[in-house]
């Protein structure tokens, strides 16, 4: 039995041996090596002294910086609200759909995931610009109304203005929302899917209606769904880089467009790096949170 167990451990290191070495050399050496560099300063044009200095990080939090660090968390959790908002009933809708409509359901959730971002966001951009469907569409509407007026007698309306919808605030949230809802919906339906629906019909049957069933019995049991969603919302929204950078505007920059220009542009990679991890601190002070919360729940339970 020792003997088997020995070879057993063998076969297990041997399995686990090349994927750690490839994560050890390839993210966790990476990410050590620019976790130093927020600890520099530059020497040269390519050249970075690890002085053990904290002004990156003072700089870091600089009201400018600063600003932009709030100003990304309030867009990641108003994404993440609307998320929520949209996808519980989407969830809700799936698990209580029939077997053979609940895998189509469940299909067209991740179908955006057999998509490139980058396609999905030129597919927005080609809804939300001046000359793009929402317009187009609108402008025909306006421009039917305004000939209706007309054989009725009244005054037409005047020329259509486009919808300013691209390259601003709005267009970011909306862009982030339409990419991470999917991840909202599926920790959702996990949840919701494990209920016991013998409570709901309890529930019902003792007169407490839809709303007042959802509210004390739906909702705090799949309270573990409605944090994992947020958690795998938040964190992605709050990073998001492409999505503000092809859809908002200056003003609609968040704080990973100004760490690429650190790294790209400015050429100030210790800067860069102490804001990265900044918001790396940020993801585990969120993900510890979320594991606190999970486990007081537990002992409650």
């Amino acid at each position: 039995m020792e003997q088997g167990w020995k070879q057993a451990k063998a076969v297990f290191a041997g399995t686990l041996g090349p994927p750690l070495f490839w994560l050890i050399l390839f993210f966790l050496v990476p990410l050590g090596i620019v976790w130093a560099y927020s600890f520099g300063k530059n020497v040269g044009l390519t050249e970075i002294s690890i002085t053990g200095t904290f002004a990156n990080y003072a700089r870091a939090i600089e009201p400018l910086y600063l600003k932009i660090f709030l100003k990304s968390a309030w867009v990641a959790g108003l994404t993440t609200f609307l998320c929520l908002v949209l996808g519980f009933p989407v969830a809700l809708a799936i698990t209580f759909a029939p077997p053979k409509a609940k895998a189509w359901l469940l299909l067209l959730i991740m179908l955006p995931f057999w998509t490139n971002l980058l396609i999905r966001t030129y597919a927005l951009i080609a809804v939300l610009r001046t000359e793009g469907y929402v317009n187009v569409t609108l402008g025909w509407l306006w421009a039917k109304a305004s000939w209706l007026m007309t054989l009725a007698g009244m005054h037409p309306l005047g020329a259509f203005t486009p919808l300013e919808l691209l390259h601003n605030n709005f267009a970011v949230v909306l862009g982030l929302v339409y990419v991470h809802l999917p991840f909202m919906v599926l920790p959702l339906y996990s949840a919701l899917d494990r209920l016991d629906r013998s409570l709901l019909e309890a529930s019902l049957d003792l007169g407490a209606g839809h709303l007042r069933t959802m509210a004390l019995i739906v909702v705090p049991l799949a309270l573990p769904g409605i944090l994992s969603g947020v958690l795998i919302t938040f964190i992605p929204a709050l990073g998001a880089y492409l999505t503000p950078d092809l859809l908002g505007g200056p003003d609609s920059q968040m704080i990973a467009n100004v760490i690429e220009r650190q790294f790209k542009r400015a050429n100030d990679w210790p800067f860069g790096a102490a804001m990265s991890f900044m918001l790396m601190y940020l993801t585990f002070i969120a993900i510890a949170a979320q594991g606190l919360l999970a486990r007081r729940r537990g002992a409650r339970a």
